[in-house]
């Protein structure tokens, strides 16, 4: 309705700026045939060809110019700013929608992120109480509850991180080896994951820096997670450290679903997760690139996304070398 209404008023504002142009000629031509009138009455022309020479035409006809140029001006700018406000108008109707949108969908993941692990753990308690179970089950049971504990406090730290990101999140910078902790972290990953195959490169056996050591553990630990969340079937994830004179590059490729091109960009907006919450297979929340995003952008790197070739995403990072830590704690090795 509201294109129907713009269009309307466009189509309108065409009609009058024609019958403007037309008024406007009608009143030159009237009052040019009337000096000619006077002039010859006045024997101060011979024909019309004489009253085109005389200043008083010159100065009627520059008059009527000016109008109508300004009649075309005004119409112009006119035009312009109905399409502007129609572009504005759009683009807040489209963002209210996409939050509207995001919203929808965090209510949805975050109540099912949520439920799950606490009917799990539930369902575990219950048994005890209700079952005589030997000793094997019995671990096993309270490992997979452990886990499902371990997941909801993830997800309560990430909430609450998330939270602090925008305005009270203050990295606190230290000196370490990025090589170490990233080989630590990729094992760690590859315990929890072992049908899964995380491959680990770096050009040097160490890389001392100063840097977030604790926002560099969630870096790396939420794009390993990513990638393994939508590669279906078993991963194959690649982490590259390469050192660079003016900082470090850092890439973490896989082999899943890969990411289009008008989405790129959205995937580091807070709860922004692609397709619809109702039909989605992968867990999450959408904050993983999220936290990812503003801790590099706190250290003013700069993150991107690429095309894996033949399919699969690679998250291409740069961090810059610290000159001034904000908060540096010495190594005390």
């Amino acid at each position: 309705m509201t294109y129907l209404v713009m269009a309307y008023m466009l189509v309108a504002f065409a009609w009058w700026t024609k019958l403007l142009f037309i008024k406007n000629q009608d009143a030159f031509k009237a009052k040019s045939d009337f000096m000619e009138i006077v002039m010859f009455a006045e024997k101060k022309i011979q024909n019309t060809q004489e009253l085109y020479a005389t200043p008083e035409y010159i100065d009627l006809a520059a008059k009527y110019n000016r109008q109508e140029w300004m009649i075309l001006g005004e119409a112009i700018f006119f035009v312009i700013s109905i399409v502007i406000g129609i572009w504005l108008i759009n683009r807040g109707y489209n963002r209210v929608i996409e939050t509207a949108r995001q919203s929808r969908n965090f209510l949805l993941s975050i109540s099912h992120e949520l439920k799950s692990p606490l009917s799990s753990i539930k369902l575990t308690l219950e048994t005890f109480l209700k079952r005589d179970l030997d000793k094997a089950k019995s671990n096993q049971l309270a490992e997979n509850a452990l886990a499902e504990a371990e997941r909801l406090n993830e997800l309560v730290d990430n909430l609450l991180l998330a939270s602090k990101m925008e305005n009270a999140y203050t990295p606190t910078y230290e000196e370490f080896d990025l090589v170490a902790l990233t080989a630590n972290l990729v094992q760690r990953l590859s315990l929890k994951y072992p049908k899964s195959k995380i491959t680990f490169v770096h050009d040097q056996e160490a890389v001392n820096t100063v840097a977030d050591k604790f926002g560099l553990t969630l870096v790396v630990v939420n794009l390993i997670e990513n990638a393994k969340k939508y590669s279906f079937g078993p991963a194959d994830i690649k982490i590259e450290l390469i050192q660079k004179v003016k900082g470090i590059q850092l890439k973490v490729g896989d082999k899943g679903v890969g990411i289009d091109d008008k989405n790129k960009k959205k995937v580091f907006d807070r709860f922004y997760r692609i397709g619809e919450e109702e039909t989605r297979k992968t867990k999450g929340t959408g904050l993983g690139l999220y936290i990812v995003k503003q801790i590099v952008s706190t250290a003013n790197g700069k993150i991107e996304v690429l095309d894996n070739k033949p399919k699969g995403t690679i998250i291409d990072i740069f961090l810059p070398n610290s000159e001034k830590p904000k908060v540096y704690i010495a190594n005390e090795s």
